[in-house]
């Protein structure tokens, strides 16, 4: 299980994202924010086995 604060990415690429939260009793329960081309804040929920840990130097 992945911790709060923790980067991880899709496990296809795509932006890092910072685990900001669970929902345990939610089929998609890993809470993450990331932010988009625009400098938008955006927060999805995801199934803890679509994601993978990132690397810090890796980030952005």
């Amino acid at each position: 299980m992945f911790k709060k604060g923790e980067k991880v990415q899709q496990e296809f690429g795509g932006q890092v994202m910072k685990v900001i939260g669970f929902e345990p009793d939610l089929i998609e329960n890993v809470v993450k924010e990331w932010e988009d081309e625009d400098g938008t804040i955006v927060k999805g929920k995801f199934m803890e086995s679509q994601l993978l840990p990132v690397e810090d130097n890796l980030d952005k």
